[in-house]
């Protein structure tokens, strides 16, 4: 059990917390009362569903600030899925002359959404060659009331003098864009963090205010364009358009062909053989790891995950050579990068993306299912990838079962391979 969830057992078994919202539908916390088990700022920020303690998630539950020191319990439905992004990209190149907005420095969110600006992205996306930054960074609330959605219906909220804060705004002749800005792929959001900033900057200006979600990994960025359907109801949120943009690689099939052909196949390592399908999340966790270590329970906390996807995401970062594993003075077992990964890290975009195709191909059954997808024009079938896993030697991999699961993270990643590619 992770600290959270322990000192949230605290709470809740001292203010008989959960009586109390059987009673009464909420109930509302202060930060000096949080603060007797551990420090606010650490127990109440769960930008995703599954970042909830424990004792949130079994009993329905979720939290929502109130003002500068006060929180709100109930059964809230706090959060929304990200809807999952189309297909299509966007190819976008950086300004030759700019040499401080490469991939491996945007480790922040600022810097990131300069490079989407840099880029020409901003002004795409909105649809607008006028618009400029506004305002940005931390400020107050004031006083807003708004309703959402409960398991027992609806019920008002109360802000006054809540933190809120604004990553970037971008406003031009007819509409004020307030963005939020992530660098960790995640399946959901709190909308509060749209919700609040939107309400604010409704009651200030005019104009429509747009808000935008904006993700970014690995030298993609996803922007999704929300509406708040009505401006007082929290759950109103409605989502209006999505665009994905691409740094462009340079990369051609040429590049990836010789890389196949050219690569050294390792022996297979005596680790487990990966069950993350998503490529893209490794890169980001590494990324994430790029800044310093991290314990198995701040990347569940950081990147939405649970325990179990930390295990797969983490142990598929050290199949490849990138992630270590070890234990910190703490006794705690956290993660850091390998000393290839670090290299990886510092390379420019394109020599970035190869490094890490190259990993992968090292691997006998992702090399021959790649051959085969260049050779035939598309990907063999589970059966065929089944047969190459088995003459693979996979460390602790025996049931039928397990070898056609796996196959989901050798199709994933070999199309990821297949999507550096600059058409």
């Amino acid at each position: 059990m992770g600290k959270n969830d322990t000192a949230w057992e605290g709470l809740f078994e001292k203010y008989r917390i959960l009586d109390k919202i059987e009673r009464e539908g909420q109930y509302i916390i202060t930060a000096d009362e949080i603060r007797k088990f551990r420090e606010p700022r650490l127990m109440t920020k769960f930008d995703h569903k599954i970042n909830l303690p424990a004792i949130f998630q079994n009993n329905g539950l979720s939290i929502l600030p109130i003002t500068r020191g006060e929180y709100i319990i109930s059964s809230f439905s706090a959060y929304e899925s990200f809807e999952e992004p189309t297909q299509e990209v966007y190819r976008i190149s950086i300004p030759h002359y700019l040499q401080s907005l490469v991939p491996r420095f945007l480790v922040s969110e600022s810097i990131a959404l300069n490079c989407a600006n840099a880029c020409g992205v901003m002004k795409d996306f909105l649809e607008d060659d006028y618009i400029l930054p506004t305002v940005n960074g931390r400020m107050s609330s004031g006083q807003f009331d708004f309703d959402i959605n409960t398991k027992h219906g609806l019920r008002t909220v109360n802000v006054c003098n809540s933190q809120i804060e604004i990553d970037a705004a971008y406003e031009g002749a007819s509409y004020l864009s307030l963005f939020e800005a992530k660098h960790d792929l995640a399946d959901d959001f709190i909308v509060r963090q749209l919700y609040y900033p939107f309400r604010v900057w409704n009651q200030r200006v005019t104009k429509e205010v747009k808000p935008i979600f904006l993700v970014f990994s690995n030298g993609v960025f996803n922007l999704y364009e929300y509406r708040f359907e009505e401006a007082r109801n929290y759950n109103s949120l409605r989502l209006v358009k999505q665009k994905n943009y691409m740094i462009s690689t340079s990369i051609n099939a040429e590049d990836i062909g010789h890389l196949v052909q050219s690569v050294r196949l390792v022996d297979e390592p005596q680790i487990a053989f990966p069950q993350a399908d998503r490529m893209s999340r490794i890169v980001n966790l590494i990324e994430l790891l790029s800044e310093r270590g991290m314990t198995r329970q701040e990347i569940t906390s950081k990147y939405a995950f649970d325990e179990r996807q930390t295990n797969y995401y983490t142990d598929a970062g050290r199949y490849l050579g990138l992630i270590e594993k070890g234990v910190n003075v703490d006794n705690e077992i956290y993660f850091f990068l390998s000393e290839q990964g670090r290299y990886i890290m510092t390379l420019d975009y394109r020599s970035r993306q190869l490094a890490i195709a190259k990993q992968i191909l090292e691997h006998k059954v992702f090399n021959e299912t790649l051959r085969i997808h260049l050779n035939c024009g598309e990907m063999p079938d589970r059966t065929t990838i089944m047969q190459i896993m088995k003459r693979s030697n996979l460390f602790n991999v025996k049931a039928d079962s397990t070898y056609y699961r796996r196959t989901f993270t050798v199709i994933g990643w070999v199309n990821w391979i297949l999507d550096t590619i600059d058409e």
